[in-house]
């Protein structure tokens, strides 16, 4: 059985005698081929290179495009930095919409016009040319209401969602319809399917009515767009009191990728009893272990997922990305336990 049949069996939840395991290995990837983050989040060639050797030395049995979560809101004009050690993000001194009157910049735009779209619709080209018949490969999408943030900040967003919802809620309507149009193109690169970032949709942040309110019909927009292009639905988000529920209603994914239990779930194993013969389940190992902590704390954390999570239905990860400077010592570890299946 090689890695594609693995992946559709997990996402069917038939039984492989295989645990998947995939941490989401991403900025620190750049460390393998020697390129600085600045270079790995603009040059297609090199983050593609980076990603493939990482899939390849690590053995990972499918692999999440993850650059950073300023690509999007490149489309609108938002400025965004490139430190030297740590991923790209908005220059916070100089945000698109400094106050509500300027929610009227945003509107839907061609998104042949963003590099960064360009670039890294460019980069999943040629990591699927490379390795697309041999590991799923998974593209990356920020949700509306993440993009909106980018460009506007979040406390300021959110106090914005109770002062004026509707400029809130037109916006991200104006970035779905970009952003359906991206994905179109996302699909078209030849990835198996693609990964929705619904950064919100947690009890930690937001209500779940407000999410529903402000991003729930434009991620069934997105996900329908996806799943017409034949391609895998999934959902990451890892928010503490992550909305399974709701965002099961509104997109139907294949599979989600979370840190924490589900706002209706006292642990992991009740989640597994409640949502695993709905979705696959992938995580849900915190990173920052990868940092801080013991081997032994480590080893622990993934011995238990895969005890609560069990061997159908569930791909063993981090619960979001895997430090990007760290080192890569315990990723080793997380993979050989997952093929121990321990």
């Amino acid at each position: 059985m090689n890695k594609k049949e693995l992946i559709e069996k997990t996402l069917k939840h038939e039984h492989t005698g295989v645990i998947p395991v995939s941490p989401l290995l991403c900025g620190i990837t750049r460390k393998i081929t020697g390129v600085s983050y600045p270079v790995w989040s603009t040059d297609a060639g090199e983050c593609a290179k980076a990603f493939v050797k990482g899939a390849r030395d690590f053995d990972l049995d499918c692999l999440t495009v993850l650059v950073d979560l300023s690509i999007e809101c490149d489309a609108w004009g938002q400025r965004v930095v490139f430190p030297e050690n740590e991923a790209a993000h908005p220059d916070y001194s100089h945000r698109l919409i400094k106050d509500v009157d300027k929610y009227s910049k945003i509107a839907e735009v061609d998104y042949k016009t963003s590099k960064r779209m360009n670039f890294y619709i460019d980069t999943l080209k040629l990591i699927v040319a490379e390795i697309g018949s041999e590991i799923p490969v998974f593209a990356f999408v920020f949700g509306p209401l993440g993009v909106l943030s980018m460009c506007r900040g979040q406390q300021e967003m959110f106090m914005d969602m109770y002062d004026c919802p509707d400029r809130v809620y037109t916006a991200c309507g104006e970035i779905t319809k970009t952003l359906a149009e991206y994905t179109k193109a996302v699909c078209d690169t030849g990835v198996d399917g693609v990964m929705l970032d619904t950064l919100y949709a947690s009890g930690s942040i937001m209500s779940k009515e407000m999410w529903k309110n402000a991003e729930g019909e434009y991620s069934r927009i997105l996900a329908d767009t996806i799943r017409q292009k034949g391609k895998k639905v999934l959902i990451h988000n890892c928010g503490q009191k992550i909305y399974f529920d709701a965002q099961i209603e509104f997109m139907k994914p294949d599979a989600v990728s979370f840190l924490y239990p589900p706002d209706d779930c006292k642990d992991f194993a009740e989640c597994r009893a409640k949502y695993g013969d709905r979705v696959t389940l992938i995580g849900c190992v915190p990173p920052t272990k990868a940092v801080y902590g013991s081997d032994e704390e480590w080893e622990s954390f993934c011995k238990e997922h895969i005890s609560q999570m069990g061997d159908t239905g569930f791909i063993l990860a981090t619960g979001c990305e895997y430090p990007a400077n760290a080192d890569f010592g315990r990723a080793v570890k997380m993979i050989e336990i997952a093929r121990r299946k321990i």
